[in-house]
């Protein structure tokens, strides 16, 4: 029977990263357009400093007269918003203070050398932000140095991108968990039903055939020893079946956990696939190291449904039907842990980020729900962790379940 094509599912991480290569750019657009708007800003600034640069030296050549003096204080002087210092020609502050700054907040009951000291601290804070301007006479003689800063605007819109970006990358990390929380919430909807449906559909032809067993073994008494025994493995396949219905059922509830024999539960486990693996043509052995008695609290059906999945894959790992498969269970400090190793194909490295992703098999036939599944049995309702401990191509492969004391 030819293998049913099956298309890969959609990438999450993909539609991640274009969503946040997206408001990276948005990001990136309002820095920019926030950056030529301080520097236009910038520019007014540098033209009003020039302007009150230019009136100081109009008023020193001497060539103002009385009404001039008024148009450039109500004009220039009263407009200017940004701090401004004027300083002599070697850069010295400018005798009284108050009258030659602009916007400087200036301690009056500090003595004039204190002030002087405090001004000389704010002219090399401002010429690093803005060379200052020269105010020259005549042939060009130096007559004052006008130094300014940025306006409270400026401050206020130099900060607005890094206040922006904050606030992006809070809704980006806020979409981010929305997204993966919901679509964690789908995913378990989708897996609730799924095996909820599924045992439904079990329940009534298990049931049905149950009971024509019951009826076969009436009618065909002890008379047949071959007929008694077929029925007998029937029966205990009927079991089987109704124990993965059982298991089914289980999924989206809130299991009993009780303190079970971890080395027994496993035990059993291999005795079942003991006996079934001389019909599959395979000469795998399934061995379990010898250990003490391990209690831990677990659901017995649930974890012997993990088990079993990762048995089964890793008898589908060992291609070349001969092989060890071996199961081991210890404790440590604060854990208890149970190993599944095989001498198996391994796993590609790129591969082992997606093994527990519904849906990833590199099986044929597979449908990559065994170790989603199992990976959601020990961690969601055994508080545990199921990881990949060890791969390597062509060496095997070792998957641990970690569960807490």
């Amino acid at each position: 029977m030819a293998s049913i094509p099956k298309t890969a599912p959609p990438q999450s991480s993909e539609i991640k990263v274009i969503l946040l290569v997206f408001a990276f750019l948005i990001v990136g657009g309002t820095l920019w357009y926030t950056h030529q708007l301080v520097q236009d800003l910038q520019s007014k600034e540098r033209d009003i400093a020039d302007l009150y640069a230019k009136s100081l030296e109009y008023l020193g050549s001497g060539r103002s007269q009385d009404g001039d003096y008024s148009f450039i204080l109500d004009n220039v002087i009263q407009k200017i918003d940004f701090p401004i210092i004027s300083t002599d020609a070697n850069k010295e502050p400018l005798q009284p203070y108050s009258a030659t700054t602009r916007n400087v907040d200036l301690d009056t009951t500090l003595s004039p050398e204190q002030q002087r000291i405090h001004l000389k601290g704010l002219i090399l804070e401002m010429d690093e932000t803005n060379p200052p301007i020269r105010v020259t006479f005549g042939n060009g003689i130096i007559l004052n140095y006008v130094h300014y800063g940025e306006s409270k605007l400026i401050k206020r819109l130099r900060i607005l991108p890094y206040i922006e970006f904050g606030v992006v990358a809070l809704f980006i990390l806020i979409g981010y968990i929305s997204f993966s929380y919901i679509k964690r919430n789908e995913q378990s909807n989708i897996w609730v039903g799924m095996a909820r449906e599924t045992a439904h559909q079990l329940g009534t032809p298990i049931s049905s055939m149950m009971g024509w067993v019951e009826l076969l073994k009436h009618q065909s008494g002890d008379g047949n020893p071959s007929i008694a025994e077929t029925l007998h493995d029937m029966d205990n396949d009927l079991q089987r079946l109704q124990k993965i219905a059982d298991r089914f059922s289980k999924i989206g509830s809130k299991p009993d956990l009780k303190d079970e024999n971890l080395s027994e539960v496993v035990e059993k486990v291999i005795q079942y696939f003991q006996r079934r693996i001389p019909q599959t043509g395979k000469r795998i052995q399934i061995v379990m190291e010898p250990a003490d008695a391990v209690f831990a609290r677990i659901n017995r059906e649930l974890f012997e449904w993990v088990i079993e999945n990762l048995i089964k894959n890793a008898l589908d790992a060992i291609e070349s039907g001969v092989g060890t498969v071996t199961l081991s269970v210890g404790e440590r400090p604060h854990y208890i842990y149970v190993d599944v190793a095989d001498n198996g194909k391994g796993i590609d490295p790129g591969s082992k980020k997606e093994i527990f992703r519904p849906g990833f098999s590199t099986k044929k036939r597979g449908w990559g729900l065994g170790l989603s599944l199992s990976q959601r049995i020990i961690e969601t309702y055994h508080n545990g962790k199921l990881m990949l401990k060890e791969s390597r191509p062509g060496a095997g492969t070792t998957f641990r379940i970690r569960l807490k004391k």
